[in-house]
């Protein structure tokens, strides 16, 4: 896992797209969601996307998981658009 990406098991099926985006930076944090939800992630086209960067409209980052884990990973998906990922900004523990 040297690039962050999740290792390919070929038990759970091919990659598939979850989702697309035009930052690679929201691609990778939503990686790290569904890694961190015990969801199986990689990031593809980032690195296309940050080299020509005139051309990101046409090529979107893609966030991609194992078609087997595709329900498990829009359930993280709904959890990160509702906020239970974000940190308590009034914690005094929090760092």
């Amino acid at each position: 896992m040297e690039d962050g990406n999740s290792p390919y098991d070929p038990a759970q099926g091919d990659w598939k797209t979850l989702v697309t985006f035009f930052s690679p930076t929201e691609a990778y944090l939503l990686r790290g969601c569904l890694q961190a939800g015990g969801v199986p992630a990689a990031v593809a086209d980032a690195h296309l996307v940050q080299s020509y960067t005139l051309l990101a409209g046409a090529i979107p980052v893609r966030v991609m998981v194992p078609e087997h884990r595709m329900a498990e990973a829009e359930a993280v998906v709904k959890a990160f658009q509702r906020g239970d990922f974000s940190l308590d900004e009034t914690d005094p523990e929090a760092p």
